[in-house]
């Protein structure tokens, strides 16, 4: 382990670095970890900077139905905005509300 290696793992240290419990793979000796970037205390070896590809999150394709379904809402959305009548607001409201539960439903089952 040289002078160097010390206060370099020293100052990552104290700048929040932490001990890796798992040794190094060459040499078997401690390694300090900052920001992804690991360094072995006594052979001085870092891994190669890799790139770490991020995973796209997996979109399900709607159904049919439930674009139909989306679209209506925005429809009665829209429509329940310049209604100014009472009674025909608690009726849209109703429809909505019987959208929203049908779209739960199918979402679930997909």
């Amino acid at each position: 382990m040289t002078e160097d290696l010390t206060k370099k793992a020293a100052e990552m240290l104290l700048k929040g670095a932490t001990l890796l419990s798992e040794p190094c793979p060459y040499c078997k000796g401690v390694r300090v970890m900052k920001d992804g970037h690991a360094l072995c205390i006594e052979c001085g070896s870092e891994p190669e900077e890799r790139e770490i590809p991020k995973e796209e999150p997996v979109q399900s394709e709607k159904s049919p139905l439930v674009k139909t379904l989306e679209k209506k809402l925005e429809s009665l959305s829209k429509e329940l905005e310049q209604e100014k009548n009472h009674e025909k607001q608690q009726e849209i409201l109703k429809s909505i509300n019987s959208l929203l539960e049908t779209l739960e439903k199918s979402k679930n089952k997909q």
